[in-house]
């Protein structure tokens, strides 16, 4: 029995050891001549970082959590829908257009330990969206604010309206 499981033992040690040269022969024989990099990348994504908080959003946030100093419902859901230049369409909060693709909606409330929903959406009831994608964050350095971020489906910063949902519990 003893003899048995040594030649087990001795064939899967020889298994690996063949399967870790073979992968390091196959990393060897790689070309050493490297593609350029926008060949091996697809599009280039923005960077995952939020503009800085200007001095005037900051003062913006202030004076909503001043004007609101009351105390908030054990649950709240704050709806907001933006159109594509940055201006609110409808819903509670204030928007602010940083850049391409970059909004902040500041509520009256702290919402940094909220859920944030949102999907890129039209304002009026005419046509199906554009496609895209739609990232949110909280705000860094505003309690009251949540980050928005849209881009086309190739991942290039671009104008695109959103529906937004903050749910408080």
């Amino acid at each position: 029995m003893s003899t048995f499981f040594r030649r087990k033992v001795a064939a899967v040690t020889f298994a690996v050891l063949a399967l870790s040269l073979a992968g390091g022969g196959i990393a060897i024989a790689q070309p050493s001549a490297k593609a350029p990099q926008e060949a091996v990348q697809p599009a280039a994504r923005s960077t995952n970082s939020q503009p800085p908080v200007t001095a005037e959003s900051a003062r913006m946030a202030k004076a909503a959590l001043k004007a609101n100093s009351t105390l908030v419902a054990t649950t709240t859901t704050n709806i907001v829908v933006v159109n594509s230049n940055g201006t609110k369409a409808r819903g509670v909060g204030t928007v602010i257009k940083y850049g391409v693709g970059q909004y902040e909606v500041q509520f009256g409330h702290i919402v940094t330990a909220g859920v944030f929903v949102a999907t890129v959406g039209r304002a009026d009831a005419c046509c199906i969206p554009p496609a895209g994608e739609i990232s949110v964050a909280p705000r860094l350095s505003t309690p009251n604010a949540v980050f928005v971020q849209t881009r086309t489906s190739a991942g290039t910063p671009t104008d695109l309206g959103f529906h937004l949902v903050v749910h408080l519990s």
